[in-house]
């Protein structure tokens, strides 16, 4: 092998290990966030005043993440060519606070999905393979409080049966980049929004003992052996809440996740125990889903205007 085949074949496998260190998600949104600063006619490497003019076209029409987030698909494109960034420049960060200060920096957080929600959604389910892998995918992704992308990655190695339930075993999640795992119970319960037997129902009508616990159904409604991918979650969850009558904009596959914190916190359950099956490392990560759910509790408002007038 000559010295430029090798120093070649270096390069590439740097940039694999590189991008390894990201998440897949994380790496296609920077992608897209690239091309677009690049169809917007941006150029790597590119120059602070060239890069303020495309700024200024985003500022209002896109959220404040959105554009932070592309000025970090910017940086890292740089970073990858050896190429000094402009992102570090005073001028663009000057600019970025003025974006902040004028249009905000609230995310959109998708509504938390609700137990009457799923009771309604299950009950327009039969007992097809569809409804059985759909129905399954919902409630434990529910019950597990999964991101999508932990729900669609389990294999059935990754499911041990026991009395109590099932335990899974997420072998990478988004905040554990380094694969050290960790195990998530799902108990039975005597509910129609049992997780344990809706995965159960599943696995033995479809037959499946090996790989991919999710998998797209052919057309004669058998499973393909294919795993389903992420997006499936978030277009099934929202057809099935447009169904029983919801905005279904409002919603997404953390939706899900969301409504597990929300459900959970409703009936006291000490944060550090939701924690523990939701992967969140700190209280602050949690505290957001929680906020919302106890902003009746201890009103000020109900104290102050239900005195005797």
């Amino acid at each position: 092998m000559s010295k430029k085949d090798h120093s070649t074949k270096s390069k590439e496998r740097y940039q694999r290990l590189t991008e390894a260190t990201l998440a897949k998600n994380t790496r296609l949104a920077y992608a897209a966030d690239l091309n677009d600063f690049l169809q917007a006619g941006g150029k790597v490497p590119e120059t602070p005043e060239r890069l303020i003019s495309y700024l200024m076209g985003c500022a209002g029409l896109y959220a404040y993440s959105t554009i932070k987030r592309r000025l970090i698909s910017i940086k890292k494109a740089h970073q990858m060519r050896n190429c000094e960034s402009p992102t570090d420049d005073p001028k663009i960060k000057a600019l970025l606070r003025g974006i902040k200060r004028k249009y905000g920096c609230a995310q959109r957080q998708a509504r938390p999905v609700t137990r009457d929600n799923l009771r309604n959604i299950v009950s327009t389910m039969d007992d097809s393979t569809r409804d059985l892998r759909d129905k399954a995918i919902l409630l434990l992704g529910f019950a597990g409080a999964f991101r999508r992308s932990e729900l669609v990655s389990l294999d059935v190695e990754d499911i041990e049966v026991i009395a109590e339930g099932l335990l899974i075993r997420l072998r990478r999640s988004k905040t554990d980049q380094e694969q050290r795992g960790r195990i998530v119970a799902i108990p039975k319960v005597r509910s129609r929004l049992c997780a344990v037997r809706a995965v159960s129902q599943w696995l033995k009508i479809a037959n499946i003992d090996e790989g991919a616990i999710f998998q797209s159904i052919s057309k004669s409604g058998t499973p393909t052996g294919k795993r389903i991918d992420s997006g499936h979650v978030s277009s099934l969850l929202k057809r099935k809440i447009a169904e029983i009558g919801k905005d279904a904009q409002r919603y997404s596959a953390h939706s899900l996740r969301a409504g597990l914190v929300t459900e959970a916190a409703k009936a006291g359950v000490s944060s550090w125990k939701i924690r523990q099956q939701t992967g969140h490392k700190t209280e602050a990560a949690l505290a957001r889903y929680i906020r919302d759910v106890s902003i009746w509790d201890g009103n000020a408002a109900v104290a102050a205007s239900s005195g005797r007038s």
